[in-house]
């Protein structure tokens, strides 16, 4: 779908603020062509929550955590998942828990706008990369491991540097290339690479790490 009938569609889904979509109010899929639906009655066993501001509860949970948010990461849904994936991958289990808890907040059959799914919001080209089928991307396991390698992979690139590898994950490696391997001038990367910042150093973690 092309950005403006992606706005068009939105518009005609959102008759109140778009912001309820976060509370499953929209559905969305995208089908094997690539191309994305939404809707507000999921009349199609592919329909996924939708998720608007994708960011705004890991914002929330910063100030007032509840929830799943406010528990401990190995008392969090898929801990053992992402155990699995830190030692496949090498990457800090305390990050994973991080990225997850920006990009999905542990809603592991979440959809973005762009597409992107499960609990890491992986593309379907890039979980493909990592030898993950798109019917493979509301399986925690599965999403949890190809992201965590893509993150990886995206680390070395950037030479361990941590918030450019995270601006990678969001923006993609070529945005930041692009841009003189630094952080893109994109809203969302801008509020994006901090969030799961803060919450890696609340879990312990730390940019030397």
């Amino acid at each position: 779908m092309q950005p403006a009938a992606l706005a068009l569609a939105l518009a005609l889904l959102c008759t109140a603020p778009c912001a309820t979509a976060a509370g499953g109010g929209i559905f969305a899929f995208v089908d094997d062509q690539g191309v994305e639906h939404f809707s507000n009655i999921p009349d199609d066993g592919r329909y996924r929550p939708f998720l608007n501001d994708r960011l705004a509860p890991a914002s929330t949970a910063l100030r007032t955590p509840r929830g799943v948010l406010a528990l401990r990461p190995e008392q969090r849904p898929f801990h053992q998942a992402i155990l699995r994936a830190s030692q496949a991958s090498g990457i800090d289990a305390g990050l994973l828990h991080a990225v997850i808890t920006v990009e999905s907040a542990y809603r592991h059959d979440a959809v973005s706008a762009k597409g992107a799914s499960g609990l890491m919001q992986l593309l379907p080209a890039t979980a493909r990369r990592y030898g993950t089928a798109a019917g493979e991307l509301f399986d925690p396991q599965a999403n949890v491991r190809a992201g965590a390698l893509y993150l990886r992979d995206l680390l070395r690139l950037f030479g361990n540097d941590l918030e450019l590898a995270l601006a990678a994950y969001n923006a993609g490696e070529n945005a930041v290339l692009r841009h003189g391997r630094r952080i893109p001038p994109y809203n969302e990367t801008r509020r994006y690479v901090p969030l799961v910042v803060a919450h890696y150093r609340k879990l312990g973690g730390s940019l030397a790490d």
